[in-house]
């Protein structure tokens, strides 16, 4: 499976009224806390690969929801192409985070850094479009699919939707939150 995501910087209240203009559908709005993990064994920056624990709490009205926390571990590949973000990406549900956390742990996996998110989900053309407020670094536009293998094609969609939200492809950020944040 591919993700295959465009990202930018932009303005949320100028996005919002473009996707309400274009008939986006809302779907959800949470916070997330990834941490971010390097292996024993190669340097992930180096390889252009990620491993995290995502946090999620679902948000209604500034509240969180009783649904409760959400935990992931999450594997993401080095990038297959240079005009997006696309790579593969495995992701499984886990029951308890803190286990997670320790396992990795227990097999000298080492968190490098935390990046912490607000992010607004909504669907457009049959792609994800997340507004993400990121600490530290400030607001984000992502366009997204998973596709099993026509990545151009979705690539080729997301560039559509973001020039219908009035953006430009070619600002896109190829570079992850987690780079961005140990740049800074």
């Amino acid at each position: 499976m591919y993700e295959v995501e465009v990202k930018l910087r932009a303005d949320h209240e100028t996005v919002r009224a473009r996707l309400a203009e274009a008939g986006a559908v809302r779907e959800a709005r949470t916070t997330q806390v990834d941490t971010y993990y390097d292996a024993p064994h190669r340097d992930f920056a180096e390889t252009d690969e990620a491993l995290r624990i995502r946090r999620e709490t679902r948000v209604d009205d500034g509240t969180e929801t009783a649904d409760g926390e959400e935990t992931t571990v999450t594997y993401k590949g080095p990038l297959v192409d240079e005009q997006s973000k696309t790579r593969s990406e495995h992701e499984t549900a886990v029951e308890d985070g803190e286990s997670a956390e320790n396992i990795l742990s227990g097999l000298s996996f080492e968190p490098v850094e935390t990046v912490e998110k607000e992010r607004e989900f909504f669907s457009l053309d049959g792609y994800t479009v997340t507004l993400d407020a990121v600490a530290d670094l400030g607001e984000f536009v992502e366009v997204e699919m998973q596709t099993e293998d026509d990545v151009d094609a979705a690539r080729e969609g997301a560039f559509d939707v973001l020039r219908r939200l009035g953006l430009d492809p070619n600002d896109q950020i190829r570079t992850s939150y987690l780079a961005l944040l140990l740049s800074e």
